[in-house]
Formats: C-alpha cells, structure tokens, sequence
C-alpha cells in the first residue's frame, strides 16, 4: 500500500509516496543473483518545506496514539520488509 499526501500550498497541490524504489546495479561477474529491486521509506516531513498555519489537528488522545498531532505528518510504520503499511 502507497499512502500519498495531498498538502495545498498556493494552489500548488504536492503529491508523493513515502516509498522510493530503485533497481540495483548488477555487474556481469557478481557471482550473486541479481537484486531485482530494493524499497526504502521515506518520513513525510521531507516534503513539508514549513508547517503552514491552520493545520488540521488530530484530537489529544488520537495525537498520542499516532505520534503526531498533524494528520499530514503521520506515517505508520511498515509491517514488513517489502514497504507495506501495517
């Protein structure tokens, strides 16, 4: 699963997923199988230059249970190996 976050700033709708993928290079004499391709996450304040005034908020119970008090910063961790959200 690819969560994907919206944030509007100046009517310049961001989006992006928190997990990047890349294919490794693979010489001809490695003697290993090649890796087909690695995953790795990425947390969502990256891609927040500031935090913008007015931010929708969790509420204080659901902001401890989750970590943050912004929804848009909010990233479950992955339940496995290969990217997916738990």
């Amino acid at each position: 699963m690819v969560c994907r976050l919206i944030i509007e700033e100046s009517k310049v709708i961001r989006m992006y997923t928190p997990v990047k993928c890349y294919k490794p290079y693979h010489s001809p004499y490695d003697p290993c199988p090649p890796t087909k391709q690695k995953c790795y996450q990425t947390p969502p304040n990256l891609y927040l230059n500031y935090q913008p005034p007015g931010l929708q908020q969790y509420p204080l119970n659901e902001a401890l249970y989750r970590g943050t008090l912004w929804p848009c910063l909010y990233d479950s961790y992955p339940s496995n190996e290969k990217g997916e959200k738990g």
